[in-house]
């Protein structure tokens, strides 16, 4: 009550808003002096709260016209996750009048301040500890039933030029998330010309997804955007949540699915070269770090430490990989000796090329409905009429917008292609963004030098579309129209394939694939 009377007085003597933060103490941290309008809160830190838990702090500011509560303390109470937000009205003659106060409510699906309102601070009935630690108990509790099935929660976040692109890209990053095993609580776009340099998103739009992501007891941001080292601290100071951007979540996944020594070694190199530029003194932890030398240099500090450390690492996987790509060379070179053709299948993520290599094969590769549910190379053969036979192999799906260090880092992986006299492209017929993964693939294509390589356009999941368009859409490409999961239309198929590679007589002269010469020198 004193504390009220004497920030009101003072209030009026200065004619303007005076706060302060009390802990639970009831002691004062931080006394602060704001305008005739608005307070300024002090920079607090940004130590994360615990879960279930708020600051421990109550703000108490004056307000000089009695209008209470604004928007910017509820913010305030929400990003900051105060145990309380109090306003002390000032009368004409500087004495404490009408108090407001609110407090976060755990009660719903999101939590959302709770007003309250006190003629004087002589009527003011509440047991703050008592209210306090139940608040606790509660939020406790419903974080708790969100982490229930053991996944992490996520606020994904993009700025777009238009709707329809941002609903296409949030969607694809929608299904990354659900990949890696994180559940999307919320989506949030800005439409904006072109990304903020320091934000990505708006400044204005960055705190609205900040308070969101406290309403929703989330602290995990997914950006659809390949953030540069400085765009990445600079959000991660900003936001204190954990932050990732698209390329992050593409490696989570590959971690997550690599079977081989090959693959491991890869996603391991790759995660390292994308690391190594955004490692900052607050983290110098990096869980794949292993080896190198244990000697403190003169004046070397830990950040540099780990810096050289994650250097040698990425020189020793290189190394290994290459030999593990000479190896591949020799069996390339065997096959090719025997005059046995080699088909790969290309295209977008989760068109369905492992389920085709399956349904031509017979083989039990694994198939999942999710994006880059393949990450090895896997080859069988393929027996044709007159006794001929090629490998088949399925390689790890595409997707836009790849760096190239990420792309260069599989080159492992992609190796098999170049050697390939063939290519499948597989295409989701069914995709509503059908065109636009198709010129993706095209594109990455020729970024690793396959552009002059056969291909044969394989419109996969005819069965999810009318006969019809699936057909006449082959036949303008030059393609077959199947379905993998049917094994439907897989004869045509393999009639397509036999005259590609084998230059089958029943070709008349003009066909444009009469005259072709598939088996490449070297």
């Amino acid at each position: 009550m004193e504390l009220a009377q004497h920030l009101a007085w003072i209030s009026r003597e200065i004619g303007r808003q005076v706060g302060v933060l009390i802990n639970r103490r009831g002691q004062v941290e931080e006394v602060f002096v704001g305008d005739a309008r608005r307070v300024y809160l002090p920079d607090i830190g940004r130590e994360r709260v615990g879960s279930g838990r708020f600051r421990g702090l109550r703000h108490i500011h004056t307000v000089l016209d009695d209008t209470g509560l604004n928007d910017e303390d509820l913010a305030d109470l929400r990003k900051l996750r105060l145990d309380m937000v109090v306003t002390v009205a000032v009368s004409d003659n500087g004495d404490a009048g009408r108090l407001a106060y609110a407090w976060l409510n755990p009660e719903g699906a999101q939590p959302v301040p709770t007003k309250a309102f006190a003629r004087s601070v002589h009527e003011l009935d509440v047991n703050f500890e008592e209210l306090i630690a139940e608040l606790e108990r509660r939020f406790s509790r419903g974080e708790r039933t969100h982490e229930a099935d053991g996944r992490r929660r996520a606020l994904l976040l993009g700025a777009y030029m238009n709707r329809s692109r941002a609903e296409q890209s949030m969607a694809e990053l929608t299904e990354l998330a659900d990949t890696a095993g994180v559940v999307v609580a919320e989506t949030m776009i800005q439409l904006r010309p072109q990304v903020d340099n320091k934000f990505v998103v708006g400044r204005g739009k960055l705190e609205e997804a900040v308070l969101r992501c406290l309403d929703l007891g989330v602290d995990l941001v997914i950006f659809d955007h390949n953030l540069t080292p400085a765009q990445g601290r600079a959000i991660n100071a900003f936001a204190d949540f954990t932050v990732l951007d698209r390329t992050q979540l593409i490696l989570e996944i590959f971690g997550q699915h690599a079977q081989s020594r090959d693959g491991k070694l890869q996603v391991e190199l790759a995660q390292l070269k994308y690391n190594l530029p955004r490692l900052t003194d607050q983290d110098t932890g990096m869980s794949r770090l292993s080896g190198g030398a244990t000697v403190r240099g003169p004046g070397e500090t830990k950040l540099e430490i780990s810096r050289r450390r994650a250097r040698d690492r990425i020189t020793r996987l290189s190394r290994e990989i290459n030999e593990l790509s000479k190896r591949r060379a020799v069996r390339r070179n065997k096959r090719e000796a025997n005059r046995m053709p080699v088909v790969s299948i290309v295209g977008y993520t989760n068109a369905g090329k492992s389920t085709l290599l399956n349904a031509l094969t017979g083989s039990n590769v694994m198939v999942a409905d999710k994006l880059f549910a393949t990450l090895d190379t896997t080859s069988r053969r393929l027996r044709f009429p007159r006794e001929r036979e090629a490998i088949v192999t399925d390689t790890v799906g595409f997707i836009r917008d790849l760096p190239p260090d990420l792309v260069k880092a599989f080159r492992a992986t992609l190796e098999e292609l170049e050697s390939a006299d063939l290519l499948l492209h597989v295409v989701d017929v069914a995709d509503p963004v059908r065109d636009d993964k198709i010129r993706a693939v095209h594109t990455l294509l020729d970024e690793l030098g396959l552009g002059a390589v056969p291909r044969l356009m394989v419109y996969n999941k005819a069965d999810l579309v009318p006969g019809f368009e699936a057909q006449a859409l082959a036949r303008s490409m030059e393609g077959v129209a199947i379905s993998a999961r049917d094994k439907q239309g897989l004869e045509k198929l393999v009639e397509l394939l036999g005259k590609r590679l084998w230059q089958s007589e029943a070709l008349p002269d003009d066909h444009p694939w009469a005259n072709e010469s598939l088996y490449r020198a070297g």
